[in-house]
């Protein structure tokens, strides 16, 4: 019984964003950690994460069954049903609401509402399923948990949680295509009409390229705010460089795009994920002059 409520939390999703709100969180803290307010946002978030990918679950269900990679959830082949699905889903949105709203500040659960609006709201009720701009909404939300991590550290959005918001939405933008191209007969087989399937995968490639060299541009601001020293910028030009010449070699002749895809969908991960782990470590005292929305 347990497995399948864990299960339809899509775990995987929920150790990815906790790593980068735990980045955000390390980077606002600026080496002055309150260790029971990181508990609490960490939880909190992981809460929220989970809340609106068992929705996205229950609401998925009709295309999920027509998609090999998804046809076996416990929302598709009965193990769950859609009535336990939505109302496990709300009791981990109002805990995780919860927690955020009694331990941090209204900065960082607001950002926590925007994303889960946008995310359950626009990407699963519309975006996925009739546009080709589902990707971009997505990432929007997608790029929320830093920012949530940062802003209940710091208690205030700035010129820092700014650019992680730019940063991580841009990331996901690639990283999305890539899935899109290597598992395009299921999102054909559903319909969805990502980029890959309803414009091509030529366009995908430029696309994928176009936003892995705006992502190092991004993430290079980080270093240039001062917000973090100069091992970031050497791990994220590192990262984003190798990460870019990986996505151009998908225009080698005899290419195999899948295999390819795979790559590049991988090294997004690794990417991000040491981004998130440097810039948690290589931080810098910044000027206060660079807030914009404070917390209290």
């Amino acid at each position: 019984m347990f497995k399948r409520y864990l299960q339809v939390t899509k775990p995987g999703i929920i150790m990815g964003n906790l790593i980068s709100v735990a980045g955000g969180f390390f980077l606002a803290s600026r080496g002055e950690i309150d260790w029971i307010l990181m508990l609490a946002t960490v939880i909190g978030l992981s809460l929220v994460v989970a809340s609106g990918c068992v929705i996205n679950n229950f609401v998925d269900r009709d295309i999920d069954a027509k998609m090999q990679r998804t046809r076996n959830r416990v929302t598709v082949n009965g193990e769950m049903s859609g009535k336990a699905a939505f109302f496990h889903g709300v009791v981990l949105g109002i805990v995780g609401f919860g927690l955020l709203a009694f331990f941090t500040n209204w900065v960082a659960v607001a950002f926590a509402v925007f994303g889960y609006v946008v995310y359950v709201g626009f990407y699963t009720l519309y975006f996925k399923r009739k546009s080709v701009y589902g990707t971009f909404v997505g990432s929007l939300s997608g790029a929320v948990p830093p920012v949530v991590g940062y802003c209940a550290a710091a208690g205030q959005f700035d010129a820092g949680a700014a650019i992680l918001l730019a940063m991580f939405c841009i990331w996901q933008m690639p990283h999305s295509y890539a899935i899109a191209i290597f598992r395009y007969k299921d999102y054909e087989a559903a319909g969805i009409p990502v980029l890959p399937v309803s414009q091509g995968i030529a366009k995908a490639k430029r696309h994928i390229i176009f936003h892995i060299a705006l992502f190092a541009i991004v993430a290079a601001l980080l270093p240039l705010t001062g917000y973090v020293g100069i091992g970031f910028m050497v791990v994220a030009l590192a990262t984003s460089l190798w990460w870019l010449a990986m996505a151009l070699r998908g225009y080698r002749p005899g290419i195999d795009v899948n295999g390819w895809a795979r790559q590049v969908f991988f090294f997004s991960i690794i990417t991000v994920t040491a981004l998130s782990v440097t810039m948690a470590l290589d931080f810098n005292e910044v000027s206060p002059n660079l807030l914009v929305f404070a917390a209290h």
